[in-house]
């Protein structure tokens, strides 16, 4: 399988997820902004969608959307439930990171205008504090990690980068150091150039 990724955006999910899980993904990063990948190819001939993550399979076929890719490597790796509540509530997560946390960040990336950046901050808190008041075990799912902590450590990436204060929320800022402190999240964010320490 490869990934095409760009370091940093929400591929990073699906990086972790792999090397967490111990797959074996190839690596191909894209310039999002000359739309072309470390091979030189015009990745919308890759992913008409134009954005990452796309995840080529095995047998060629393409998958696209964390909400889609982050099960999926999830159900190869042992990280994602099989069946049940619990798998319903990962897609819960996966759901409400994607659609209400996510999208929020569009006018803070895409120079949106002062109020429309100052709105962004305000929900993207908000939803925040959602997490925080939920967040009662070491991971979202309790005590078992996943694909949707995965992806909420990129949004906390973001908010960072973006200067939003969350000093209180200290269940996300344990949390962020958790995700910090493992091994394959270390690793993932060393290939795609991020590591600093």
């Amino acid at each position: 399988m490869k990934l095409y990724y760009s370091p940093g955006a929400c591929s990073l999910a699906a990086h972790i997820v792999a090397i967490e899980g111990g797959l074996d993904l190839a690596l191909e990063k894209v310039d999002l902004k000359t739309h072309r990948t470390e091979a030189g190819v015009n990745f919308m001939t890759i992913n008409a969608k134009d954005y990452v993550p796309a995840l080529e399979l095995d047998d060629g076929a393409l998958l696209t959307e964390n909400t889609a890719i982050l099960p999926y490597l999830g159900d190869r790796t042992g990280l994602m439930p099989p069946d049940g509540m619990a798998r319903y509530r990962v897609l819960e997560w996966l759901g409400y990171i994607t659609s209400e946390l996510h999208k929020a960040f569009t006018p803070l990336f895409h120079g949106g205008s002062e109020h429309e950046k100052t709105e962004a901050r305000e929900q993207i808190l908000l939803r925040l504090g959602f997490i925080e008041d939920k967040l009662s075990g070491e991971w979202l799912m309790g005590e078992n990690f996943g694909v949707a902590d995965a992806y909420l450590f990129v949004i906390l990436r973001w908010a960072r980068t973006m200067h939003l204060d969350l000093s209180s929320m200290p269940h996300l800022l344990a949390f962020k150091a958790r995700m910090e402190a493992r091994p394959g999240v270390q690793q993932a964010l060393k290939e795609e150039g991020l590591y600093q320490r």
